[in-house]
């Protein structure tokens, strides 16, 4: 059995590129580089690959053929494979052996198959060129259309179609897409040209320009091409006679380049990018699927769309997406036009018989692949046909709302729900909303694209959200509509705002996957990225705008949101006339992706509640689980919330967080003085404030386990910062101070040098500090038995567990775990109370690994602190190695990933090697994960593998601990695919 899972895991990428050695479903060799799609000429389907080919075909590639073998509508073509992809790149760039021939063969076949020529000057064929890699990669690689066109064949489309105007329209979109994709010509120069024409006629849409208008533009994108086109890096464009560059007119080179083209985008630097936010392999490759066009744009009874079997917003059970009348389907994806809802299309004169048979479509895609589909379709003279479909992409709460809906239908098992869904992608839920209670006047109003708020400053350009970003405040990305050149940006910005652009356009479909808050289609939003601003005419409004607008987007709150348009619109009018807005760069701005509403000024956010949907898929993870799920936590207002998340208990308190603040001077006062009096008054405040501390931590998980790792950091990192008191001594000199004044904080200064050490995370710290200061971790240890003794005379079940950082030694163990022993037995006998209370260590140095057997025998637990240990065992300081060489490191492929974001093998090795070591010599013992990587997804089912107890991380990431410690108990029973 075959389970499908929205995940992204490294594991299933390996498993990816294992398939991806050329491996078919029989498992025999692959030495077959392009495949056959579609129809022959008299009907018979010839199509060599199916769904389940992702590594040879590409997604786009193996989702054409499956459904052109369950007789859906398909347009004839051909795929090349993925393995061509890698070998051309492996080549210098150049096509390997034979492959050039292959391709030629294919071609010849398809024109065979359609009864047409491509270039012919009769009745062209014409093909579209488009990527397809393993794993879903929308707008990140290239595309051509209406490859074949030239100065001949464009006699026969014209004389085909008996329509001018379509012909050249289409060969004045093939100029300019080739040119821009493939030749590298800048995008502007020809849209300059289209405006400079409309301006010239007097119109505003490019379809209000006629034949000639569309023939003149051909002859300027020409003369745009040869003055832009390097003519020593493509000499076989160059035209012998004026020795100048030309468009080229033989389709074999038109076809050529643009294959060239497509493989060249698997690494281009978006894509390289997107990779890297994806967990996806550099080693796929992408596959190129060259297809016989069929055309949208050939009048009112032709159109083209994208849509989704369900919402991917929501994921209510209804059909949603986007349609344009007489358009290519850039056009939709692009933005160019706004688009129609793809529930009107069987009610549009001339599309009705498509649009229901569309409809009949989606339930057929939905039934035979089990899930929500994502689709591509363009209607032809009224002639419906399908160009792409996939598993599709939603946000979170879709995720589980399909798939609990999907369960009740039958399609699929509780096993299924449960891996369907991405634990990464549970942040969406986490994300902040509109505190509801707020008051907020609505500047504007756009499509509800990505759910989630957000706040920041104004950018107007990818570059500047980064610059924003890194200069450590938030922004917003304010753009006409997104393209593929600013993920950068994307993935910087805490939101994205956008005035042009349906729900399935790039900004709404990259955003929804990467869980950012986005609005489309805020058509009032005049942008000018140049003068960075952007102008909302008559949206000022007097004071009673904000109630009239705050209502509307309450009533927009579901579906698209149109009824808050009416709320909006009562708002702005409210107070009589208004003057225009202008968001400036910098200015503050919120957005609401749930709702689709703009806001001028900062909304208060809020942390949404978990319940539903969420609650619904964890108790199914929790019921297919074996890995415990705990949560780090240092008071008790955190540890109240990781149980509210489902927390079965703190697998790290971390004391040191508890001695900041007014606190801060208590421990200083310890430290610093050398009088035993102050020191000792010193301990007797903290014991009574970590008691308090204890007490409440211990009561908000009454039953559950508590560990607390006694105090851990060098001691010097309590005091102030030497620096600023040179800084204040110098000033009290230079202000004529005391002598007296001065002399003490010289003395305090010296003090605080002394304690300074070279490699501070190596030296005075974790259990080294308590054997040098043992009335430091006496007094905490008492503090955990006298809250823990009062809990239980109060009835409760307070379950603390103590825990020694930084073990290195066998003795070191042995000794601090004696003298915690005695302090909880005096404790006992003073409090009249029976207190059991397991002590463990925290093992964070491979040498605490590699003897885990001789620790093991005083521990009763172990808990690995994976931050540290990778550290020691790469050698790497953190703060110093994740911004300076870690991300070139990765550019380099010289790691696979992050080690502080996912556990690293040879980390993950040392731990199962503790793991056994410890069980050989103590079976009862207790093994968990305290680091970040706790609440990892792909981490934690690599501990699943080791046979972790359990795993622990931040509350937030409760949730996705648990899901994915579901998932990976479930991946050792079933087969599951990535619909990445």
């Amino acid at each position: 059995m075959t389970l499908t899972s929205s995940g992204t895991t490294p594991a299933s990428t390996a498993s990816m590129v294992a398939q991806a050695a050329q491996v078919d479903t029989s498992g025999q060799a692959v030495s077959q580089r392009v495949f056959a799609f579609g129809k022959d000429a008299q009907g018979k389907n010839v199509t060599e690959g199916n769904k389940d080919m992702k590594a040879v075909l590409g997604g786009k590639g193996a989702n054409l053929a499956e459904m052109a073998s369950i007789g859906l509508p398909v347009p004839p073509g051909f795929t090349i494979s993925c393995q061509t992809c890698m070998e051309y790149y492996h080549n210098g760039n150049q096509f390997p052996d034979g492959a050039l021939q292959e391709i030629q063969k294919y071609r010849l076949d398809l024109e065979q198959r359609m009864g047409k020529r491509i270039g012919d000057s009769q009745d062209p064929l014409l093909v579209s060129v488009r990527s397809g890699a393993p794993f879903s990669m929308p707008g990140m690689m290239d595309t051509v259309l209406n490859l074949g066109l030239n100065d001949q064949s464009i006699l026969g489309l014209i004389k085909q179609t008996d329509n001018p105007r379509f012909a050249w329209d289409s060969y004045r979109r093939f100029i300019q897409m080739f040119s821009k994709v493939v030749m590298d010509v800048d995008g502007d120069l020809f849209e300059n040209a289209i405006t400079a024409k409309k301006l010239a006629k007097g119109v505003k849409g490019d379809n209000e320009l006629n034949a000639d208008d569309l023939e003149g533009l051909v002859a300027e994108f020409k003369a745009i091409f040869t003055a832009n086109v390097n003519a020593s890096a493509y000499p076989e464009l160059v035209e012998k006679d004026s020795g100048a560059v030309q468009f080229p007119q033989d389709p074999d080179i038109q076809l050529n380049l643009a294959i060239r083209a497509v493989f060249g985008s698997w690494m281009n630097d978006r894509a390289q990018l997107y990779r890297r936010q994806n967990k996806i392999s550099d080693d796929l490759g992408t596959a190129v699927n060259v297809q016989s066009m069929v055309f949208g744009n050939k009048g009112d009874t032709s159109a083209t769309g994208v849509a989704f079997t369900r919402n991917p917003a929501s994921g209510e059970n209804e059909f949603y997406g986007d349609y344009l009348v007489n358009a290519q389907g850039e056009d939709v994806v692009a933005g160019i036009r706004n688009t129609s809802p793809i529930s009107e299309l069987k009610d549009v004169a001339g599309l009705q018989d498509a649009g229901r048979e569309l409809e009949v479509v989606f339930k057929t895609l939905e039934n035979h692949y089990r899930d929500m589909c994502d689709i591509e379709f363009t209607i032809e003279q009224g002639k419906l046909w399908m160009l792409q479909t996939r598993v599709g992409k939603r946000t979170a709460a879709a995720a589980l709302h399909i798939a609990i809906n999907m369960v009740e239908e039958g399609l699929i098992s509780k096993e299924e729900a449960v891996l369907r869904v991405d634990p990464a992608q549970l942040d969406q839920l986490l994300h902040p909303q509109f505190n509801k209670d707020a008051n907020y006047d609505i500047v504007a109003k756009g499509l509800n694209a990505s759910p989630g708020a957000a706040v920041g400053e104004a950018v107007f350009s990818a570059a500047d959200a980064v610059a924003v970003a890194e200069a450590g405040r938030k922004c917003v990305l304010v753009r006409w509509e997104t393209n593929p050149d600013d993920l950068a940006g994307m993935v910087a910005a805490e939101g994205i705002l956008t005035s042009h652009g349906g729900k399935t356009s790039h900004a709404a479909v990259i955003a929804r996957g990467m869980g950012t808050p986005c609005v489309c289609g805020a058509e009032a939003l005049k942008i000018n990225a140049e003068a960075k601003q952007a102008v909302i005419a008559g949206a000022g409004a007097g004071g009673a705008g904000s109630s009239g607008g705050s209502a509307g987007a309450d009533a927009g709150g579901t579906g698209n949101g149109d009824a808050g348009g009416a709320g909006t619109d009562a708002g702005a009018g409210g107070a009589g006339a208004s003057a225009d807005i202008i968001i400036r760069e910098g200015d503050i701005i919120s957005i609401d992706g749930t709702t689709g509403i703009v806001v001028l000024g900062a909304v208060e956010l809020v942390m949404p509640e978990l319940s539903g949907d969420l609650d619904t898929i964890l108790a199914w993870a929790d019921e297919f689980r074996t890995l415990g799920v705990r949560a780090n936590a240092d008071n008790p207002e955190d540890a109240q919330l990781s149980r509210d998340f489902g927390a079965a208990g703190i697998g790290l308190c971390r004391t040191e967080h508890m001695f900041l603040g007014e606190r801060k001077g208590i421990i200083q006062s310890f430290i610093l003085s050398d009088d035993p009096t102050v020191r000792e008054q010193a301990l007797a405040d903290l014991l009574k404030v970590q008691t308090d501390d204890f007490y409440g931590m211990f009561k908000a998980m009454d039953g559950l386990p508590v560990v607390v790792r006694l105090l851990d950091p060098p001691l010097h990192e309590f005091l102030d910062d030497p620096r600023a008191l040179e800084v204040e001594i110098t000033k009290l000199e230079l202000t004529g101070a005391s002598a007296d004044d001065i002399a003490a904080k010289r003395r305090l200064l010296s003090r605080i040098d002394s304690m300074a050490e070279m490699n501070p995370m190596l030296g005075l710290r974790g259990v080294r500090l308590a054997i040098l200061n043992p009335e430091l971790a006496a007094m905490q240890v008492r503090a955990i038995a006298a809250a823990t003794a009062r809990l239980q005379k109060e009835g409760l079940k307070p379950d603390p567990e103590i825990m020694i950082p930084l073990v290195s030694v066998v003795s070191e163990l042995a000794a601090l775990r004696s003298e915690c022993e005695a302090v909880v037995a005096a404790v006992a006998a003073e409090e009249g109370v029976a207190l059991n209370i397991p002590i463990g260590t925290m093992i964070e140095l491979p040498r605490a690994a590699v003897t885990a057997d001789e620790i093991a025998k005083h521990a009763n637990f172990f808990s690995f602190g994976t931050n540290d240990l990778t550290q020691t065992t790469f050698g790497f300081s953190r703060d110093d190695v994740e911004s300076k060489f870690i991300p070139r490191y990765l550019e380099r492929k010289l790691i696979p990933c992050n080690p502080f974001e996912t556990v690293d093998e040879g980390v993950a090795k040392l731990v199962d090697m503790a793991c056994k070591l410890g069980r050989s010599v103590n079976q009862d013992i207790s093994l968990g994960v305290c680091g970040e990587h706790g609440g990892d997804p792909d981490s934690v089912k690599r501990f699943h593998q080791i046979g972790l107890d359990y795993v622990s991380c931040s509350p937030y990431r409760v949730p996705l601990a648990r899901l994915a410690a579901g998932q990976a108990a479930l991946a050792e029973k079933f087969l599951v695919s990535d619909n990445r």
